[in-house]
């Protein structure tokens, strides 16, 4: 569903991505752990179509999109909830979903607003309210939300969990699973190694650029129980 091949990127010289190659299966949640400074934003930011790779190559769904402009890549499938939401603050939750579905109306349908209050009641109880009076918790939920009324077949979750408390961070992995056992496919960046390791079948460990680490499947208590390997994340 994604794949990364041999991916470069940076800002300046040297390259900070140095030869990243990923992964991930149709209705697979992968982990993509490391340390701030690890490179897991500039990730992202290739992955949106922020910053143009140097290098390699991105597939989504059998796509090169390597290439193509940030605004398209939704339509190939691919969404991303980025670690600080870009929500539109002074719009209410309903015109921010509003939003997001008309943006996804190209694609096959799979998600629509009933549903989302349905999966984030919290969500349904707020839509006449602007995004930038939630609170964090509730502006993940929307966040989420919004990228789901595109449609996707990826999903880039970026640092889910930071700063929400651990009853909402709970709240919203059941979601992903629920996900992902429908067969959507889901790369979740995250700092916090006990969350990874909580949900995810398999991971990479990223440390200053580079893939220094797979977790294959079944392998996370061997990870967690070697000092060396989680000492490197």
């Amino acid at each position: 569903m994604l794949t990364v091949s041999n991916l470069t990127a940076g800002y300046g010289v040297p390259n900070i991505l140095q030869g990243l190659d990923i992964t991930v299966r149709p209705g697979e949640m992968v982990g993509l752990v490391g340390a701030n400074g690890a490179g897991k934003t500039t990730l992202v930011r290739v992955l949106a179509g922020l910053l143009p790779a140097r290098g390699g190559s991105i597939t989504i769904n059998g796509s090169d999109t390597t290439n193509v402009p940030a605004h398209a890549r939704p339509k190939l499938g691919l969404a991303i909830v980025l670690e600080n939401r870009n929500l539109f603050g002074e719009l209410t939750v309903a015109e921010n979903l509003r939003l997001a579905e008309r943006a996804g109306a190209n694609r096959p349908k799979k998600f629509d607003i009933p549903r989302i209050v349905e999966m984030f009641p919290a969500v349904g109880e707020k839509m006449a309210v602007r995004c930038d009076l939630l609170s964090g918790g509730q502006q993940q939920m929307v966040a989420i939300a919004r990228a789901l009324l595109l449609q996707p077949d990826v999903v880039i979750m970026d640092e889910p969990s930071t700063g929400l408390a651990p009853k909402v961070v709970k709240a919203i992995l059941e979601v992903l699973r629920g996900l992902c056992s429908e067969g959507m496919s889901i790369v979740l960046i995250e700092q916090n190694i006990g969350i990874a390791s909580s949900v995810t079948q398999r991971a990479y460990v990223l440390s200053t650029g580079r893939i220094v680490h797979h977790v294959a499947d079944g392998g996370w208590p061997a990870f967690l129980h070697d000092p060396h390997l989680v000492s490197r994340h």
